[in-house]
């Protein structure tokens, strides 16, 4: 099943349930998925975002209610840094199998030998092809910074 029909499914099975974090973050998900479709057809892309780029817009969703939550904490909003940890599970059961930092390792290792980089210059070209196969399983974030360890 694509992302789309999965997007859709949770939405129905959310509205049967009367599961209302659940139906309103989905919807979050289907207006956040519609604006980089537009934006992708402006570009020239008839069929909107591929699955890999979905992936990195939920990672990406992630990240910003994870920054929520921490700003609710330090400002004693419990209630609503609770309702963003509940978004972000949502949002993680749509992602596949976070890797473990030794296979994001091994990973790195694969694609330094693969593409030659020698040194941080070629960062860029580590971090894309990260990018493109492990999308949504890695946080690109702290792969980053194993791969500047690895290429200083």
């Amino acid at each position: 099943m694509d992302k789309r029909s999965e997007f859709n499914a949770a939405l129905k099975e959310a509205m049967k349930d009367k599961d209302q974090i659940k139906l309103s973050t989905v919807r979050l998900i289907l207006a956040a998925l519609k604006d980089r479709d537009i934006i992708a057809r402006g570009n020239g892309a008839a069929d909107g975002i591929g699955d890999s780029d979905i992936l990195s817009m939920l990672q990406s969703m992630i990240k910003q209610r994870q920054e929520s939550a921490k700003t609710y904490c330090d400002a004693g909003r419990e209630e609503l840094a609770e309702r963003e940890e509940a978004e972000i599970a949502i949002i993680q059961g749509f992602l596949p199998k976070q890797m473990s930092e030794a296979e994001v390792k091994a990973a790195i290792d694969a694609i330094v030998e693969e593409t030659g980089a020698a040194d941080i210059k070629d960062m860029g070209k580590v971090m894309g092809a990260l990018k493109s196969r492990y999308a949504g399983q890695i946080d690109m974030g702290k792969a980053g910074s194993l791969v500047k360890q690895r290429l200083g």
